[in-house]
């Protein structure tokens, strides 16, 4: 059911497709979309898809803070919206993600040895999950701070893993429908507080 409602949606956003594209090609030329080297389920490595947001050729971390110079006009704008996550619907054509579930990680951040990796790994990462939208402004967050990786690291990321392990615990059609409504209202309304509601909502007692 996920692949075809993923294919549908493509279809269904094909001309919002064409025009990010077309505003990569004018500001930066090819290629269009950038591919990423993930960890899915059962440590599956996979390409993710995104349109591409940095300039050709960027180097550095793979974690972005806001303000960053690698990111492109055009980019500053699809990263705002999470327009540049669009292209990972042709992940869940391929079974790779669902729509719901934790984010993949690179590599580098994978600690097999934690307990709550291994959680995680059991589970099918999705396209937004309960950690994607309560940590929506991690970039603001990692901008803020003077040592960003070491941040997301030893705050950040064993924060959206406990908050997805414990979503995996009570999850439902319903809840997963909550959570792609909210995605959805946050990407298009950046200033509602989605973020708190979820917290609220889905990890009750926080």
């Amino acid at each position: 059911m996920a692949r075809l409602l993923a294919a549908a949606a493509l279809a269904a956003l094909a001309p919002v497709l064409i025009i990010v594209g077309c505003a990569i090609l004018i500001e930066d030329g090819c290629p269009v979309l950038f591919r990423q080297k993930r960890i899915g389920k059962a440590g599956h490595t996979f390409d993710l898809v995104k349109f591409r947001s940095m300039r050709k050729q960027a180097s550095g971390s793979s974690l972005t803070a806001r303000g960053d110079n690698r990111v492109t006009k055009v980019g500053r704008v699809i990263r705002q919206y999470k327009v540049d996550e669009l292209p990972q619907l042709w992940n869940v054509i391929r079974g790779e993600l669902n729509f719901v579930g934790p984010r993949p990680e690179v590599p580098q951040f994978i600690e097999m040895a934690d307990p709550l990796w291994r959680a995680t790994l059991d589970l099918k990462p999705g396209i937004t999950g309960l950690a994607s939208l309560i940590y929506r402004d991690e970039e603001k967050l990692l901008a803020a701070v003077r040592e960003p990786e070491q941040y997301y690291r030893q705050v950040i990321l064993p924060d959206k893993l406990r908050l997805n392990i414990e979503y995996s615990k009570h999850r439902s059609r319903r809840s997963d429908l909550q959570l792609i409504w909210l995605t959805l209202r946050s990407s298009f309304l950046p200033q509602t507080r989605d973020a708190e509601l979820a917290r609220r909502v889905f990890i009750p007692g926080s």
